[in-house]
Formats: structure tokens, C-alpha cells, sequence
């Protein structure tokens, strides 16, 4: 009798062990296997204080995790409910639901991500702020006030934001805004951020990319701070080819000391932003305009940088190439955005005559591919 009871505990005790370790092996499957979900581009919010079962619940209810069941057993088994925090989440798809409790763990906040591109003026940053601020969720309902109680502000009151030079005094004390001292780049920030803040997270880039060193070889060169990153935003709006900025910068340096107008027509498309009657061409009376930013009626440097600026920019300015060149046209051959450069007049004028054919078609292309649209 004895020795039946025993056969029937060891039975039990191995069918015991066989359900559990299939227990454990459909939750390890379950837990790393990979579930589409439609939800990848919204935020899912946990608040403070849902307890564990509520938070899984609720993103088996959003499609995120397939079967809530595996996972609250991995928990009790393998994890740390205790890790699971408040946050703003975006799951990707597909994902494991083991991926998803590493996620829970970060505790990740909402940010809204502001795409400041290269040679972006203080103008078109604006427009780009102005977006961002009218993004805010739910703007209707809080009567267009961002969190804190600041009212949404037009492009011109964000540009007057962008007058307060205290942030670069120290590197600029010539600045008489913020132009060319906003470091282009993408920002990750909170949706309901001040524009004071975002701004001075763009100045405070600029202030970490700008080394001491580059001060110490502007004065080397005879010029102040202001004068380089002014340079260098001609250098950034003319090319977009990093490995020619240093020629691109070599004829800057030869016209100024020639006393020769620099005949940067982005100084003109500047200007006509400035006044705010930019539409994408420009025009003869652009090119005419009485400002001391107009390059082709004046020598020297405009008064300051007219756009966003990179270290390639930079560094080509404080070590330009050594060349004779005065002139430079757009490589119509190649056609990615390179120059070809001259240092005599008639050289120049024949690659000028070929760019010139060469827009003419592309204009003509334009206007054909507008009338075939608009006949469609």
C-alpha cells in the first residue's frame, strides 16, 4: 500500500514538473514572440501609480501586446513589476513583449522632434517654431496658450526672440542677433516647451560646437568671431559640397582683399526675407536693392551672417584654401551642386554663358512639367 502511495506522489510530482516546464516554455515563446501592432506612430500613456495588471491590460486593449496572460506570469516568475514607470510611450511594430517591459522600464516622456536643416536663416526658422508651437496637442481646447500661460506667438514676435544676443555676448559681443548662432541640427524637446527654451538649446549647440581655439585663430587671422561665422554662412549658402568650402571661402578672401564686391546673390535672397517678400525667385530688383547686406552693390562683408552654419563652413573660413580665384559658376556637367572656379574674367564669363543655357532648359523643363500637371 505504502509503496503505491509513493509511485502516485512521484507521478504527481513529475506530471507536476512536466506542466510546469511547459508552463515555462509557452511563456519564454510567448514572451519573445514578435506581435504586429497598429499603434507605432501614437504615444501610449501610463499614468503615475497604474498598477502592473492595469498597464498590460491596457496595452493588450491597444493591440500592442497580443495575450496579457504569459505576461503577467513572466512577471511574477522572472521580472520586477516594481520597474514598470509612468511615461509617454511609442512601441515600435512588430515587437516581443519582452521588448515592450524593456521599454516600460525607461520610463520614456513625450518629445516632438524640430528639424532645424543646414543654412536655415532666421527667417525660416521662424516659420519652422511657428509650426512647432501650433502643433501643441489639444491647442484648441487650452484657447491657443501654451503650457505655462505663454501665448502662441506670430513668426514676427519669435524673430524678435531671436534679437536677445545675451546668449553669445561672450563669444560675440558684435552680434546684433541671433543669425548664424542657432546650430542646425534635429532637437528632441518637450511639445509644450517654451520657444525661449528651444532657442537657447539651438544657441547652446552652437556654443558647444564653437572650440576656444577657433577664437584664438580668428584673431590670428585679423578677423573677430562675428566676422567668421559671417563668412561662414556665405561659405554655407553657396556650397553644399563640404570639400570645396575651403576654395569657396579662398575666393571670398581674394575679392575682399581686392576690394571687389563679393556678388553673393544668398546676401539678396537674404535681404528679400528680411523684408519679407521672398518667393523663391529672385528677381532684377533684388539684385538692385539699396541694404548694406546687397554684396553686388557693395565691398566688404554684409553686417552679419545671413544663415545657419556648420563646422565644415568654419573651418574652411579659418583655413581657406591658398588659390588666385575671383570667380566661381555651377558645374553644369556634373551637376551635384560643385563649382568650377576661375581666376580670369574671360575664363569665367564662357562657363557663365553655359550655366545660363543650361538653367534656361531647366526652366523650360519646369514650366512644361507645370503644364502637364495642371492639364491632367
Amino acid at each position: 500500500m505504502i509503496r503505491k502511495v509513493l509511485i502516485a506522489v512521484v507521478l504527481l510530482v513529475f506530471a507536476a514538473l512536466a506542466v510546469l516546464g511547459g508552463t515555462l516554455l509557452w511563456v519564454r515563446r510567448a514572451m519573445n514572440r514578435p506581435h504586429e501592432h497598429q499603434k507605432a506612430n501614437e504615444y501610449i500613456s501610463i499614468e503615475k501609480g497604474t498598477a502592473p495588471p492595469a498597464v498590460i491590460g491596457k496595452l493588450v486593449s491597444e493591440g500592442v501586446i497580443a495575450d496579457g496572460s504569459p505576461v503577467m506570469l513572466y512577471l511574477r516568475l522572472y521580472g520586477d513589476a516594481s520597474k514598470i514607470k509612468a511615461g509617454d510611450y511609442r512601441f515600435p511594430s512588430p515587437i516581443t513583449p519582452l521588448q515592450v517591459l524593456a521599454e516600460l522600464e525607461k520610463g520614456e516622456e513625450r518629445k516632438s522632434r524640430i528639424t532645424i536643416p543646414e543654412g536655415f536663416t532666421i527667417f525660416d526658422i521662424a516659420k519652422r517654431l511657428d509650426k512647432f508651437q501650433r502643433d501643441i496637442p489639444n491647442l484648441e481646447q487650452t484657447l491657443a496658450i501654451e503650457p505655462g500661460g505663454k501665448l502662441i506667438r506670430e513668426e514676427k514676435q519669435i524673430i524678435e526672440l531671436m534679437n536677445d544676443t545675451s546668449l553669445i555676448t561672450d563669444i560675440s559681443p558684435a552680434a546684433k542677433n541671433l543669425e548664424g548662432y542657432m546650430y542646425p541640427s534635429t532637437y528632441e524637446v518637450d511639445p509644450g516647451a517654451s520657444l525661449e527654451s528651444v532657442i537657447k538649446r539651438m544657441v547652446d549647440q552652437f556654443r558647444q560646437t564653437w572650440k576656444p581655439e577657433w577664437t584664438a585663430a580668428a584673431k590670428a587671422k585679423g578677423l573677430t568671431p562675428h566676422q567668421v561665422v559671417t563668412i561662414a554662412s556665405l561659405v554655407e549658402t553657396e556650397s553644399k559640397v563640404p570639400s570645396e568650402r575651403p576654395i569657396v571661402a579662398s575666393v571670398i578672401f581674394n575679392r575682399l582683399s581686392k576690394g571687389i564686391p563679393l556678388g553673393i546673390d544668398q546676401t539678396n535672397v537674404y535681404i528679400a526675407k528680411m523684408e519679407g517678400r521672398w518667393d523663391g525667385t529672385i528677381h532684377k530688383s533684388d539684385l538692385e536693392v539699396s541694404s548694406p547686406y546687397n554684396t553686388r552693390k557693395r565691398a566688404g562683408l554684409p553686417p552679419g551672417p545671413i544663415s545657419s552654419v556648420t563646422v565644415s563652413s568654419i573651418e574652411a573660413v579659418l583655413n581657406p584654401a591658398t588659390t588666385d580665384y575671383i570667380y566661381y559658376v555651377l558645374d553644369v556637367q556634373k551637376n551635384d551642386g560643385s563649382h568650377l572656379f576661375f581666376a580670369s574674367a574671360a575664363a569665367f564669363e564662357r562657363a557663365k554663358a553655359d550655366y545660363q543655357r543650361w538653367l534656361e532648359e531647366e526652366r523650360r523643363k519646369l514650366r512644361e512639367n507645370q503644364a502637364n500637371t495642371n492639364t491632367q
